[in-house]
């Protein structure tokens, strides 16, 4: 299983997804919650990588999560546009009802933090990585 962390200052996603894809957990948490978090991810299920963004935050939570789990494998992976990309997805998960389906999506703005999301599409996005290197 893969481990998804969308590092922020004051708030941070986190998304579990197996090898299958399938996604097992999502939660937005605070900064002060995030390493409690994810020991208790890694005493509950089966982690074997950390995929955490490149941009906010990333290196002082890099280095948070070294100090505090040594054995597990961190990787980095490109941020870009992550939000952007996670805002429409939100919609995907949570469709719009009411007056609101009316609305075009991309002028739709979720009614809550979505930081989950974003942690869900850098999964993706390593694991995609993993596709590419291997055709090569």
């Amino acid at each position: 299983m893969i481990l998804g962390i969308d590092p922020g200052r004051s708030k941070c996603g986190l998304a579990v997804v197996g090898l299958d894809r399938k996604l097992y957990y999502r939660s937005v948490v605070s900064g002060d919650e995030l390493l409690a978090q994810v020991g208790r991810l890694l005493g509950e299920l089966p982690i074997s990588t950390l995929v955490i963004g490149d941009q906010t935050t990333s290196t002082y939570w890099q280095e948070q999560i070294k100090r505090a789990f040594p054995e597990v494998r961190l990787v980095a992976v490109a941020e870009r546009y992550s939000s952007e990309e996670a805002r429409k997805r939100y919609w995907d998960l949570h469709p719009p009802k009411g007056l609101l389906r009316l609305v075009p999506r991309d002028f739709r703005l979720p009614p809550e933090a979505y930081d989950d999301v974003v942690a869900m599409i850098l999964i993706e996005r390593y694991l995609a990585g993993l596709l590419d290197a291997d055709r090569r």
